[in-house]
């Protein structure tokens, strides 16, 4: 990719999140013949909104071009989206206050009300928090109240579907254990760091060195599996350049989760890209692994790590086939009462696994992956882990 192109997307991302225009500089970057490379990157990451509400905002649009139509048309269905989850998220809260569910938005749902203007911050889906005793009855309130379907339930949440087919995923956990460093045993204590919202007697929002512990782990463990994409630094920057935060309170909880070095990287890439500070190795490094992975990483980057973690190619194949007890008991909840179970609930989950077309076709490409990664992408990778704090 062109380094002018990236250049040029992060100077439109902080002109649309603050709202400043661009110097005449900074103007000199762009040309209409950087559009579709312009596009193309800003999509693949699905910020293409924000870069096209900058481009539009200093009047470097232009109404029938094509690429300036696209752009046009992705700020307005990230306004239309927005509507639809804002409309879903209060028809769930309102749910979830009736039945008296204590919950808490995640992600997407905290974020919008930092930056200029909520549709900016857009998302895929709808991430709420219940306490793992209570998911029982929130499923049921939302099935039979708002028609959600649930859909085969992961190892820490469940995903449900609106008749209007908005995702929401219903959290019972924030992090897997052994994601993320020390991550779950801070995040364990969640209830412990919430206030009510205000008006409300069983919504919830964490407080503020908490919810940026979370953001930092949810990064981290996204690293792990392949690469997070560059939305959860423009979320961090906003974080960073809030008023009236407490950085000892935030940089306690890194420390007990062991994600000082993975937070500090990840500060210096968003003052890189955000605030033009100058890059260094490990910057270097992690632009790399993030614009080439994509919104969600790639099956590349993700064997890559994973084979670091695992010990080479034979322990990322063993880890793939068996995976631990801790994470088959979340598949198979039985287990925690019949642990003997395990090995004939391995092989359900190899028969699943078969079934589920979308499943067996990402687990294929990571396999054929696993085969094709040289010695030295992951002896590269094993450095590039250790320079962030992973």
């Amino acid at each position: 990719m062109n380094q002018n192109t990236i250049n040029l997307l992060f100077i439109l991302l902080r002109s649309a999140v603050c709202g400043t225009e661009l110097q005449e500089s900074e103007k000199a970057l762009y040309s209409d013949g950087i559009l579709p490379q312009l596009f193309a990157l800003s999509n693949k990451h699905d910020v293409a909104h924000l870069v096209g509400a900058a481009l539009n905002e200093n009047g470097l649009l232009k109404k029938g071009e094509p690429y300036s139509d696209r752009f046009l048309k992705k700020i307005m269905t990230a306004v239309y989206h927005y509507e639809q989850l804002n409309f879903e998220l209060k028809r769930l809260c309102d749910t979830l206050e009736e039945a008296k569910i204590p919950f808490i938005p995640l992600k997407g749902s905290v974020m919008r009300k930092y930056y200029r203007e909520p549709w900016m911050r857009n998302s895929c889906d709808i991430d709420v928090l219940v306490r793992h005793e209570d998911l029982e009855r929130a499923i049921s309130a939302l099935t039979e109240k708002l028609q959600y379907i649930e859909k085969e339930r992961a190892t820490y949440d469940v995903p449900l579907f609106s008749p209007a087919d908005e995702h929401i995923e219903l959290h019972f956990d924030l992090v897997e254990e052994g994601r993320a460093k020390s991550a779950s045993e801070v995040l364990s204590s969640v209830w412990d760091n919430v206030y009510l919202h205000e008006n409300c007697s069983y919504r919830y929002e964490m407080t503020d060195e908490f919810f940026y512990f979370y953001h930092i782990a949810h990064m981290a463990k996204h690293f792990e599996t392949g690469g997070c994409g560059i939305r959860p630094f423009i979320d961090l920057w906003i974080l960073d350049n809030l008023e009236n935060v407490n950085v000892q309170k935030r940089q306690a909880l890194l420390k007990k989760g062991g994600l000082e070095k993975f937070a500090e990287a990840s500060q210096n890439l968003s003052k890189a890209w955000f605030c033009g500070e100058a890059a260094d190795e490990v910057i270097n490094q992690m632009q790399n692994f993030i614009l080439s992975g994509g919104m969600f990483g790639s099956s590349q980057n993700r064997v890559a790590l994973q084979q670091t973690k695992k010990g080479g190619r034979v322990g990322y194949l063993f880890s793939r086939i068996f995976i631990p007890y801790d994470r088959l008991r979340r598949y198979y909840p039985i287990l925690e009462k019949h642990r003997w179970l395990m090995p004939f609930m391995q092989i359900r989950r190899w028969f699943w696994l078969l079934f589920r077309s979308d499943v067996a076709s990402i687990a294929k490409n990571e396999l054929k992956a696993n085969m094709n990664i040289e010695k030295s992408t992951a002896n590269e990778m094993n450095e590039f882990l250790n320079n962030v704090g992973l």
